[in-house]
C-alpha cells in the first residue's frame, strides 16, 4: 500500500475558529479524517502533518523521500514567502499537490503568488476541503499512470 503525507503549514491548526467566513468551520482533524477516507478507498494510507514551523515543514518533504509516494501541501502563508520549502520540494522528487482552501487568486495580491505552484504537480484551490480530496484523487492517478495501472 502506497502512503501519503497530508502536510499543512502556519495557523491551520486553528481551522474551524479562524476567519471561518474563509476558510470555514471545518477543522484540520475533520480534513484529516477525509484524506484518510479518501486515501483508503483508492487503496492509498495517509500521515498527517501540522507544523507553524518552516524548518518542520521542511524537513518532512526531506523525510518524504523513499517514505512517501506522494505529498498534498497546505503551505498556508509560505506558499507566497518561502522559496526554502520550494527548494525542499525540488529537492526531494516526491509528487507534491499545493492545496488551498480559499482561492488565493481571488484574495490579495501578496496571495497570487505561489513559490510552491513552479515545483508541484498542480494547485488546486478555492474549493474548501474538497480541495484535499481532489488533489488525493489526482495524486492516486499520477501514481497509477507512473506505475502503469489503470487509476480508480
Amino acid at each position: 500500500m502506497s502512503k501519503l503525507l497530508i502536510l499543512n503549514g502556519p495557523n491551520l491548526n486553528l481551522l474551524g475558529t479562524r476567519q471561518p467566513e474563509v476558510y470555514g468551520r471545518v477543522t484540520l482533524d475533520d480534513i484529516n479524517a477525509l484524506c484518510a477516507k479518501e486515501a483508503s478507498r483508492l487503496g492509498l494510507s495517509v500521515d498527517c502533518l501540522q507544523s507553524n514551523h518552516e524548518g518542520a515543514l521542511i524537513d518532512a518533504v526531506h523525510a518524504a523521500r523513499g517514505q512517501h509516494a506522494g505529498i498534498v501541501l497546505n503551505a498556508g502563508a509560505y506558499t507566497h514567502t518561502s522559496v526554502a520549502l520550494m527548494d525542499a520540494i525540488a529537492s526531494a522528487a516526491v509528487p507534491l499537490v499545493e492545496v488551498h482552501l480559499s482561492n488565493i487568486h481571488a484574495r490579495e495580491a501578496f496571495r497570487h503568488k505561489s513559490y510552491i505552484a513552479p515545483v508541484a504537480l498542480g494547485q488546486i484551490c478555492g474549493f474548501g476541503a474538497t480541495g484535499y480530496i481532489l488533489a488525493i484523487q489526482a495524486l492516486a492517478a499520477h501514481l497509477a499512470a507512473q506505475s502503469g495501472k489503470a487509476s480508480t
